[in-house]
């Protein structure tokens, strides 16, 4: 069975190492992880940011938090791997650490790579800890938006422009639905009301997650959502906000 630990930044506070260090069933630094930094590379820059984590050198702790070991997993590797090699590498491993970046293409290459059918069906308890587009593509469903293509791998289920209001005023642009793993049935908004991120502050939050045909949880940096076995908690030294489908 995988547990779940979404999160917008990483381990940003005690609550949520805490929240951690329950789902492991014992401290940090008697369990090991693997790092996962696929969904990042379609950015410019790429590589340096799936670096910058293992180096210690962002705000979020994840990598760097006292782990009794640390590997390297990379999705787009794995198709040319004995697929038993890899698997055995996830059932030695406590923990999951998925970073950032294009949930489109983390999500194609968690289907691609054969990597979301081993999560579903994989006979131990691991713990997968979800940073940002790592929190949504692990979903059923879930919703980006996006300023300019960045030319990565994957197809969406839908496409629909929506106005968000910015500092420079109304832009719109394009929000794209895509399918994710299926470990949950809700989507996710990450960074929310952070101002680095205006699509997911205040109303625009509100307008991203009422195209998102699914209940949506929007976090902060200082949120994470916690699941096990279905059941759902929210940890949270910050700000967040459920939306439901229903309503």
């Amino acid at each position: 069975m995988t547990k779940l630990l979404l999160t917008s930044s990483g381990i940003s506070n005690k609550c949520i190492r805490d929240a951690l260090e329950q789902l492991l069933g014992k401290p940090i630094s008697e369990s090991g992880a693997l790092f996962v930094p696929t969904g990042v590379y379609p950015f410019m820059g790429g590589p340096n940011y799936a670096w910058w984590p293992i180096a210690g050198k962002m705000k979020g702790a994840l990598v760097d938090i006292g782990w009794k070991t640390m590997g390297l997993l990379e999705l787009t590797a794995l198709p040319s791997v004995k697929k038993d090699i890899w698997v055995s590498s996830l059932e030695d491993t406590d923990a999951l650490l998925v970073w950032g970046g294009d949930p489109l293409y983390l999500a194609y290459w968690f289907e691609q790579s054969g990597f979301a059918e081993v999560l579903t069906s994989l006979n131990k308890n691991l713990v997968y800890v979800g940073v940002s587009a790592g929190s949504m593509a692990v979903n059923a469903i879930f919703g980006e938006t996006y300023s300019n293509p960045r030319g990565g791998s994957g197809t969406p289920l839908s496409t629909e422009n929506v106005v968000f209001n910015t500092e420079e005023g109304e832009i719109s642009k394009p929000l794209v639905i895509g399918k994710g793993a299926g470990l949950t049935d809700f989507a996710v908004i990450p960074h929310f009301n952070n101002p680095g991120f205006q699509d997911s502050c205040g109303l625009n939050a509100e307008k991203w997650a009422a195209k998102i045909p699914s209940d949506v949880y929007a976090i902060d940096e200082e949120t994470a959502i916690k699941v096990v076995a279905g059941e759902v908690e929210v940890v949270s030294e910050g700000q967040w906000k459920f939306f439901n489908r229903q309503a």
